[in-house]
């Protein structure tokens, strides 16, 4: 680890934006003042934030000051984790090849479809009739 004293992320997913700095500390993750088990109640949510930190063994070890922005719940559970990954990736490079196994440091580029004229919804077209 070098003598920085934190480390940024930036995570994305859907239409979620989260900003992540990683300090050395007691394991504390706060997520826009309040703590992630207020913010997020849901157990899901919070194993997927937790995970970067669980993947490389440094879950007491760091806090996170995290600001999230747009998107629902879900999207913004895995911006923050993404953030994280990324962040502990410039805390120590070691960590980079475990996260990306399990695929925490790869952006998820799935985001809703517009609609398109014509259709009901973006692929969902009136039901035809021959006659």
């Amino acid at each position: 680890m070098d003598k920085q004293t934190y480390f940024r992320g930036t995570g994305r997913r859907k239409t979620a934006v989260a900003q992540v700095k990683i300090v050395a500390g007691n394991g504390a993750i706060i997520v826009d003042g309040v703590p992630m088990e207020q913010r997020f109640p849901c157990l899901e949510h919070r194993r997927i934030i937790t995970q970067p930190f669980l993947v490389t063994e440094t879950l007491g070890k760091f806090n996170a000051i995290i600001k999230v922005e747009g998107g629902g719940v879900s999207g913004q559970s895995d911006a923050i984790a993404h953030g994280i990954a990324r962040a502990l990736v410039k805390a120590d490079e070691r960590y980079k090849p475990l996260l990306r196994q399990y695929g925490l440091l790869t952006r998820d580029a799935r985001v809703k479809e517009r609609k398109k004229p014509g259709l009901k919804r973006a692929r969902k077209a009136p039901q035809y009739t021959k006659r």
